[in-house]
């Protein structure tokens, strides 16, 4: 539920497409994403694709995690069980903390459109260096999902009872502490 009372407050995201075959001319997937953050009113602040190697995914991840204009990464791919599917791998080490809400939701919205072929997924979430990080499947449809019906509304200022974007500035107090 949107509240009328609040304004649309655009957030910075970064789209990361893991794969060993996509090119930025094939990449379908971080296409979905990227219309779907611009047509909502978002920055879009960077987009890059990395091959399925946990050093790079992890890099780039920490990389735009550091970048004050970057409040949100997703990243597409590398989910699943084969040999080259290490996202979650290369990422879960480094949340501070892990939005297992996010899989759950992820998973019953599949459910209702791919049966229990959702058990395929790994998908996941979490913080890292105060930045939202959601690491989602590498098809279309997947992508589609999880921002239609979950991300949209969660980043979303106006969306009632709470949404992501109004605990962004908290974040960092964990960090902030660790300091002092």
């Amino acid at each position: 539920m949107a509240s009328e009372t609040r304004p649309f407050i655009p957030v910075g995201i970064a789209v990361l497409t893991v794969s060993d075959t996509r090119t930025l001319a094939n990449d379908k997937s971080g296409d979905t994403l990227v219309e779907r953050i611009v047509e909502m009113g978002h920055r879009l602040v960077s987009r890059d694709i990395v091959t399925d190697d946990q050093e790079k995914i992890r890099d780039k991840v920490l990389f735009w995690s550091r970048d004050p204009n970057v409040d949100v990464i997703v990243t597409t791919g590398g989910t699943g069980f084969t040999g080259r599917d290490v996202t979650p791998e290369a990422l879960e080490p480094i949340f501070e903390k892990r939005m297992d809400g996010f899989s759950a939701v992820f998973h019953r919205i599949s459910y209702d459109k791919i049966g229990t072929s959702t058990i395929q997924s790994r998908a996941t979430g979490g913080v890292v260096n105060a930045t939202f990080v959601f690491v989602l499947p590498g098809s279309p449809g997947a992508c589609r999902d999880a921002w239609d019906h979950i991300l949209q509304s969660q980043l979303d200022y106006r969306h009632k009872p709470c949404n992501f974007v109004e605990i962004m500035p908290r974040l960092s107090e964990h960090l902030k502490r660790q300091k002092a």
